[in-house]
């Protein structure tokens, strides 16, 4: 492969009715994702088993590392499932609904079942967005213990298991749930790289669930989904987020109807220079290609969304529906990873950060001058020998535009690596040499090819002690 030709930019796909198959998970991962999302909102734990089966076969079939990703629900408030035709519900403004968390089951009319208790957080006068923000409605009264009111403003159709944004509301503490955390006890015992938390309102969310994390043993880093008004009230809120977390979803769907869709790509853009700055991971999420659910081909709106991401130098791009219900998953991810390619090599991303400014500067301060070092000889590739990821997630910040070739002994840290700007990596037995060892490797089977008007391959070799947190110390070029 050339470097032309490798995906800097990677693709994470949501796993769902419309790819969950041994098959469908083995061609998503042939057209090119990095890794899976796995929607805790949905879905029973038996069927969990059987996709992170399915996942971890096929990486080890294609000879890749594939990244699981456990998304919790958070405190997303969902109405129940509507006995109405369709499960549907009609409603015109001036309605007046009750929203009654100890309603089982919908009997009909404007009594309606929610999946939370409202009547603890909710005041009067705050308003309740329903179906993705498509009716607008206000709390007027406190019905009971359970229940609220609320007058519709706007005339629409109410769907079944449709969520509800609070903007307003204060939820406290109440960010990781009873349903969450039974999630992340059972995720604690499973394979996931990744746990996404959801509805950030501050860096302490995070701070909390990396004690339980901690405290069940877990080396699963964690992703802030950034969607609430809270989080984005300012710059200050933002960056401490990004500092905390191990990286951050720009989840746009609930956060437009949050804050307001002129805000999203204001804080996206913010985000991915935050994240940029402190080496942490950036995932672009919500509709990129979602005309796609039903048709084969984006938009060209849609294009250019993605372009747009790649070009600001996020890590990842998100699909939700595309593949998790859509009718065209495959060809999707294709469409996609053909954009991410074309701008690639047509727009590098700029440099931006020359030096990042958290604690992972400690473990490769050499990070810039890698990066600067491959360009002025014009290498085909950078080699990063890595006990944690440290090194290769400091040479990504830096945004190089050739690839990333990361070598470690710990296959967790492969895998959390495979949604790493520019990366790919590998599990090893550790030698000195194993970095050149594995260049050469790949080489040899055709992997890595001798570009046009070469002979041999330039690689850039950065390395730190193993087992250690002392800075990388070392540089090679190397001729393959």
């Amino acid at each position: 492969m050339s470097k032309r030709k490798f995906k800097r930019t990677k693709i994470l796909a949501t796993i769902g009715p419309a790819s969950f198959t041994k098959e469908g998970i083995e061609s998503l991962i042939e057209a090119g994702i990095n890794g899976c999302r796995l929607n805790f909102s949905h879905g029973l734990y038996t069927e969990r088993d059987e996709q992170i089966k399915w996942i971890r076969e096929a990486a080890k079939k294609r000879g890749r590392h594939v990244a699981i990703l456990q998304d919790l629900q958070g405190p997303k408030i969902r109405l129940g499932l509507l006995q109405t035709e369709n499960m549907e519900l009609p409603v015109k403004r001036g309605d007046r609904l009750i929203l009654d968390y100890g309603l089982k089951e919908h009997e009909g009319g404007l009594h309606l079942p929610v999946q939370y208790n409202l009547a603890k957080k909710v005041k009067i006068g705050e308003p309740i967005f329903m179906f993705d923000g498509k009716i607008e409605t206000v709390a007027t009264s406190i019905v009971s213990d359970e229940a609220i009111e609320v007058e519709v403003l706007n005339d629409g159709v109410l769907g079944s298991r449709k969520g509800l944004n609070l903007p307003e509301t204060d939820f406290g503490d109440d960010i990781i749930t009873e349903k969450d955390m039974a999630d992340i006890e059972f995720g604690c015992s499973r394979d996931f790289d990744y746990v996404a938390l959801s509805f950030v309102h501050s860096a302490a969310d995070i701070e909390k669930l990396r004690q339980i994390l901690t405290s069940h043993g877990s080396t699963a880093k964690i992703i802030a989904k950034i969607e609430t008004k809270k989080a984005v009230a300012s710059d200050e809120i933002l960056e401490g987020i990004v500092e905390a977390a191990d990286g951050v979803m720009v989840a746009r769907g609930d956060m437009a109807v949050e804050a307001g869709a002129e805000v999203v790509p204001v804080v996206q853009h913010k985000l991915v220079e935050m994240c940029r700055k402190h080496a942490k991971l950036v995932i672009i999420a919500t509709q990129m290609m979602g005309s796609m659910v039903n048709i084969p081909e984006p938009s060209r709106a849609e294009v250019s969304d993605v372009a747009n991401a790649v070009i600001q130098g996020a890590d990842v791009v998100m699909l939700s529906d595309e593949t998790a219900q859509g009718k065209y998953p495959v060809e999707t991810v294709k469409a996609m990873k053909k954009v991410i390619l074309y701008i690639q090599n047509h727009i590098p991303v700029s440099r931006g950060y020359t030096t990042v400014i958290n604690d992972i500067k400690k473990y490769d301060a050499l990070a810039p001058a890698v990066v600067e070092l491959a360009e002025k000889i014009d290498a085909d590739l950078i080699v990063c020998q890595t006990a944690t990821g440290a090194t290769a997630r400091a040479v990504a910040a830096q945004r190089p535009n050739l690839p990333i070739i990361a070598v470690t002994t710990n296959p967790r840290v492969a895998n959390q690596l495979s949604l790493i700007y520019a990366n790919n990596a590998y599990v090893r037995t550790y030698s000195a040499t194993y970095g050149l060892d594995l260049a050469q490797e790949l080489k040899a089977s055709g992997y890595l090819e001798v570009p046009e008007g070469k002979t041999e391959l330039t690689a850039i070799i950065t390395s730190g002690h193993r087992n250690s947190v002392s800075l990388s110390d070392t540089i090679q070029i190397v001729k393959i």
